[in-house]
């Protein structure tokens, strides 16, 4: 029986917990294990500690920590294959665990995703490779949601734009590859940018590579009846979209608190203790809560799990009050429902109610909280400012007059991540800056914030974030085509855009939007406009004053060929046809053409909450007009203006000249 894709995220965790739990599994007896500090809540979206210890884990450390102690012969260290800093972290444990150790020690490592030649070098000339069994650990995708996976590589976006390492494209491609051999083949690839050209090309030598293999599974051969197409985005194209301040709630708690993992860490000052289990509750009242010291995290699941927070979560913030005031006045009008209860069955079903009242009470008054707090931030004198000017650089008027409000924002100490996303969205959207205000933005960040980021300022612009304008025609790039456009290096032109695909809607229903632009009041991002000249061709149709080259029948990029050439990078269709011509219309005829499809969408470098709520919004749009059709999203992470600066900006201090 072929596997059913609408399980896929669950065959996904389970398949990880199982082949983790065999690899511990294979380590007789009690063990230690020691966690690369990037994998410990990654564990969290597949496995629970409390299982560990079913299968011998005694203690767990952190590799960073460095405290190993040799309380056990066995040690398994389960770290990140791919960081060359973190294989030598943990040579230079197993040396210290020999040397200090009062026992012979049995070494295991557990490499995360693979084993690399790097790997293998480094354990080799620290002398340790013969004395440790190395395994390997395929996590690839891990589901943040059934419908969102994520390969959750932090670093992925500055691998690919800033130290020009191409390995997440590798890893993306033995991710989806998987996906193939479960389900079949995509039956379209399609796409826009170079790393979405080279991961494609990387798809079709895998396939090649499995057809070569007696071994591959008999879907590898054929296209997938239940997919139907994949879509790869290079983040690249639209850099613009993540330098702007997200505004979604869960992209605001991304943007203020951080989200890693689908967990959060805020202070307990602001959202309260953790709750206390009381074996008796009769009644909505509550005793005070305990009192919180100041400075201590308390981490709070952001999922589906909590129904509270799935209502939320893709709403524009302005939204959130108005909409928790009505949950609060529901759940009182529930618990107050036990007064009018008549009888004892109803009685009782008040009752069993009840722990469902009291975990949304409290889910409820954690949001509160959270929402609370975050609302003084965006009340704040320099939220409204940044976000003022963001609006004004999207929208398209002449940057410049935004200058002496940067300028105020330095004076005024504002943080440098705030300054440089604002230089970065202006260079990103205009084609760079003016040399001359470019040179007088970069003296006044380096006396302000330090010299040190000399080298901040040097990796943005490795990174093409942060340019100095060449001349007017870098505004016109690359608008029209021709063979430049093949060219790597071609920039995403947004004044051509902003016009053609109408990326800034004036007029829209926050409480219920008709386009995605909601989840940046007004702005909607180039890359799910993208993702929409495939998938809703009628509605830009709509959207566009002048006719586009469009029929009901039109596929793939038909009738935007021409916009999106202004767009950064070469766009692609690929079809994968089956060796079998025969079977493959055999295997499509007996499938049928009733059930649903599913449309796969990659972004490559990252995406962010406020793209994943666009598409999730496309995805119930398309449903709502009939389309049997369902979303789900890829990425190499999430990403974040925060995540990206904070990725770039120099840590270190250069010493003062003065005595200590």
């Amino acid at each position: 029986m072929a596997p059913i894709i609408d399980k896929e995220a669950e065959h996904i965790r389970t398949k990880a917990r199982k082949d983790l739990l065999e690899l511990l599994e294979g380590v007789r007896g009690k063990k230690n294990l020691v966690i690369g500090r990037d994998l410990t809540g990654l564990l969290s979206l597949f496995i629970q500690f409390p299982t560990l210890k079913d299968y011998g884990v005694d203690k767990v450390f952190e590799l960073e920590n460095g405290n190993t102690d040799s309380s056990q012969r066995n040690v398994v260290y389960l770290v990140h294959g791919e960081k060359a800093a973190l294989v030598q972290a943990v040579a230079e444990q197993i040396k210290k665990l020999h040397r200090n150790g009062t026992v012979e020690h049995e070494i295991s490592i557990i490499w995360v995703p693979r084993r690399t030649l790097v790997s293998n070098k480094i354990l080799e000339d620290e002398g340790v490779l013969g004395d440790v069994n190395v395994s390997e650990l395929p996590l690839y995708f891990l589901p943040l949601e059934d419908d969102m996976l994520s390969m959750e590589m932090e670093d992925a976006f500055h691998d690919l734009y800033l130290r020009n390492d191409p390995s997440s494209l590798y890893l993306a491609s033995k991710a989806l590859m998987q996906i193939q051999q479960r389900h079949g083949l995509f039956p379209r690839i399609l796409g826009k940018g170079d790393n979405a050209r080279k991961l494609a090309n990387l798809l079709l030598r895998g396939r090649k590579e499995l057809d070569a293999d007696e071994a591959a599974t008999q879907y590898t051969s054929m296209p997938s009846t239940t997919i139907e197409q994949l879509i790869i985005i290079d983040r690249d194209v639209d850099f613009a979209t993540p330098l702007l301040t997200q505004l979604t709630y869960e992209g605001l708690i991304d943007e203020l608190v951080g989200i890693k993992h689908n967990r959060a860490e805020v202070d307990s000052s602001i959202i309260g203790a953790v709750p206390q289990q009381r074996p008796n509750t009769g009644s909505s009242s509550t005793s005070p809560p305990p009192a919180v010291r100041q400075g201590l995290k308390r981490k709070i699941q952001l999922d589906s799990s909590d129904p509270l927070f799935e209502q939320l979560r893709s709403s524009n913030f302005a939204l959130i009050g108005p909409h928790l005031n009505k949950i609060a006045r529901r759940l009182e009008s529930d618990y107050e429902g036990r007064h009018s209860a008549r009888g004892v069955n109803e009685l009782r079903d008040f009752v069993n109610k009840l722990p469902g009242f009291q975990q949304e009470h409290q889910s409820l008054a954690v949001h509160t909280n959270l929402a609370d707090e975050m609302t003084k931030h965006t009340r704040s004198d320099t939220f409204n400012r940044e976000l003022e000017i963001q609006q004004n650089i999207a929208a398209g008027t002449d940057p410049i007059y935004q200058h002496d409000t940067i300028e105020e924002l330095i004076a005024r100490d504002a943080p440098l991540s705030t300054i440089l996303r604002l230089l970065c969205l202006e260079s990103t959207i205009s084609g760079g800056l003016r040399p001359k205000d470019l040179d007088s933005f970069r003296r006044q960040i380096l006396h302000a914030y330090g010299f040190q980021h000399l080298i901040t300022l040097d990796a943005l612009e490795k990174m093409e974030l942060l340019q100095p304008r060449s001349s007017a025609s870098a505004l016109l790039l690359p608008v029209g085509g021709g063979a430049a456009q093949s060219e790597k290096g071609t920039k995403t032109n947004y004044a051509y855009l902003r016009k053609e695909l109408r990326l800034i809607i004036d007029e829209y229903n926050e409480q219920d939007p008709e386009d995605v632009a909601y989840v940046y009041s007004g702005y909607a991002p180039l890359s799910i406009r993208i993702v929409q000249c495939i998938l809703q061709k009628q509605y830009l149709q709509a959207l566009h004053k002048s006719p586009l080259p469009l029929t009901p029948a039109s596929t793939g990029w038909t009738g935007f060929e021409d916009i999106l050439k202004s767009a950064g990078g070469p766009t692609f269709s690929l079809a994968q046809k089956a060796t079998d011509e025969k079977a493959a219309k055999a295997k499509a005829a007996l499938a049928g053409t009733v059930g649903w499809k599913t449309i796969f969408v990659m972004f490559l470098g990252g995406i962010t909450f406020t793209e994943i709520a666009a598409l999730r919004f496309i995805g119930r749009k398309m449903a709502d007009s009939g389309q049997r059709k369902k979303i789900v999203i890829c990425s190499t992470g999430v990403i974040s203006g925060r995540s990206i600066m904070d990725g770039v900006i120099e840590k270190s201090n250069l010493g003062s000249g003065l005595a200590a």
